[in-house]
């Protein structure tokens, strides 16, 4: 993908991976900390982490098509190389998201069934929800952290010595 309605598709994609991530990682922390959430949230935030893994390799593409139609800066190539590290907090905020909906669904399952269907990632269990919470909590933190670098360094390659702390003069009168 490199353009969208004229405009470079990477400063339009970014903006749903600076959102979406954000949010799929604390609602991974909101299901797997509280249990009223994860009934609610698990399915939807399952899906919609899958989605940002898919969108954070079409974002980088992208922006690495822009990045050989722009000047060569060392902002420029270490907002690249910042940007290459999106997919490995995206995923393991997917990954966790995915267990969490898991054992939410075996949860439900066992709720209702008496059979005693095989469980595999014991949702009765305390421990594995405590482990589960704080591999949430890290991910989710390392997501948010990264995604602020990111988009830092990106802000600065873009927007760096491109204005003046005062407003320009608009000739007279103004």
């Amino acid at each position: 993908m490199t353009t969208l309605n004229g405009l470079p598709a990477h400063v339009l994609l970014v903006h749903a991976i600076v959102v979406l991530l954000p949010l799929a990682a604390l609602l991974l922390v909101l299901s797997a900390v509280w249990p009223a959430a994860r009934r609610k949230l698990a399915g939807p935030n399952a899906i919609l982490s899958v989605l940002v893994v898919v969108l954070v390799p079409i974002t980088t593409d992208a922006g690495e098509w822009l990045e050989r139609r722009v000047a060569s800066t060392p902002l420029v190539r270490t907002h690249t190389e910042l940007g290459d590290t999106a997919l490995w907090v995206a995923l393991p905020v997917a990954v966790l998201a995915i267990l969490v909906w898991w054992r939410q669904r075996e949860s439900s399952r066992i709720q209702g069934d008496e059979t005693g269907r095989r469980t595999f990632l014991a949702p009765a269990s305390t421990a594995v929800t405590v482990v589960l919470s704080a591999l949430a909590i890290v991910a989710a933190g390392a997501a948010g952290y990264d995604i602020y670098r990111i988009g830092d360094s990106g802000a600065q390659a873009s927007w760096q010595g491109q204005f003046s702390a005062t407003p320009a003069s608009r000739g007279a009168g103004h």
